[in-house]
């Protein structure tokens, strides 16, 4: 009889949502290193791509040994490497970037529900690999320009306690708003980053797309994500504080899809989730109630435009189960 702990239910729920991801991150790894032009951006993704595929050996095998049916993933039907380049001018390399910032966050989640050694082992490996890569892909975008730094500010010289319970108010009788403070900025930040990116993203698989709902549903997530950027370039105008902008990332004329339709539905619900989550969170540390408000109505958009897309995915047949909680047979012995 084998000593080995069995898995359990979180772990395989972990292991099968990040087999998704990870052949999904190779598919799109894949297409930018056949088009990429630049020798340093096509080594760092070619690297990745190799510790990513040993890592989903890796998984595949766990799910093996313990006689569960791994998931189809993303395979090569989902990418087409014939197709001309979609993405430019660095979108490659800044894309991978926030796809580092998604894996990041999933796997301090997958972290806290295993209790397997060497599943605990195998999310510490891929943190680990993610940080590492997160930080080389900031360097090569910094380098190149391509990524601009936030806002320096004066350097605080002492220490303030709130008291003023108006504080949370934002404005004041006059309906004069109190300045954004540091946290605030750094929140809004990165919403207001990463949406440009996402408007980039979505105007590409829009561009491509055949399927009519499909695009439709990109051109939709292109102008939420137009909307945000509109919103918070307003909030940082307010407070004399210049919209970051980035030069790079671009979009070249072609309608021939990389990626299948498949594929890009579920990276936008990826991101989607991921969305979700940062407003969620900036909801709770944005002490303005005007900021509180508006990134819960954000928040709430990103979720109802996720959920279409769930549906779309769903009446396409293109959004595999995940593993079912069948412990009936287990009560029974």
């Amino acid at each position: 009889m084998s000593d080995k702990v069995k898995m359990s239910s979180t772990e395989l729920g972990a292991l099968w949502t990040t087999y998704q991801k990870k052949t999904m991150i190779m598919r799109i790894l894949e297409s930018f290193i056949e088009k990429s032009d630049d020798p340093k951006s096509k080594n760092l993704m070619s690297e990745l791509w190799e510790q990513l595929n040993l890592k989903v050996i890796e998984i595949k095998t766990m799910l093996h040994n313990e006689g569960a049916a791994p998931p189809i993933g993303f395979t090569k039907k989902d990418i087409n490497l014939d197709a001309p380049k979609l993405f430019e001018n660095g979108f490659d390399i800044m894309f991978c970037r926030i796809l580092k910032e998604i894996s990041m966050g999933m796997y301090v989640l997958h972290l806290t529900i295993s209790y397997r050694k060497d599943i605990i082992k195998l999310y510490t490996e891929l943190t680990e690999l993610t940080q590492t890569y997160y930080d080389l892909f900031t360097e090569y975008l910094l380098e190149r320009g391509l990524l601009p730094r936030p806002t320096y500010v004066n350097m605080p010289k002492s220490v303030d306690y709130l008291t003023d319970k108006s504080y949370l108010k934002g404005s004041n009788f006059l309906g004069h708003k109190r300045p954004l403070n540091t946290v605030e900025f750094g929140l809004l930040y990165h919403a207001f980053e990463t949406n440009i990116t996402g408007i980039q993203l979505m105007t590409g698989f829009a561009q491509c797309a055949k399927n009519e709902e499909v695009k439709r549903y990109f051109i939709k997530g292109r102008e939420l994500s137009k909307e945000i950027l509109k919103e918070t370039g307003e909030i940082f105008l307010q407070n004399d504080i210049q919209p970051p902008a980035t030069p790079g990332g671009t979009i070249t004329s072609s309608q021939e899809a990389p990626y299948s339709e498949k594929l890009m539905m579920f990276c936008t619900y990826l991101l989607g989730g991921f969305s979700i989550g940062s407003q969620g969170f900036s909801t709770i540390f944005n002490l303005r109630n005007d900021l509180m408000v508006k990134t819960g109505v954000f928040g709430k958009d990103i979720y109802e435009f996720t959920r279409e897309g769930i549906t779309i995915m769903i009446s396409n047949g293109w959004m595999e189960e995940a593993p079912r909680m069948d412990i009936h047979h287990l009560n029974n012995q």
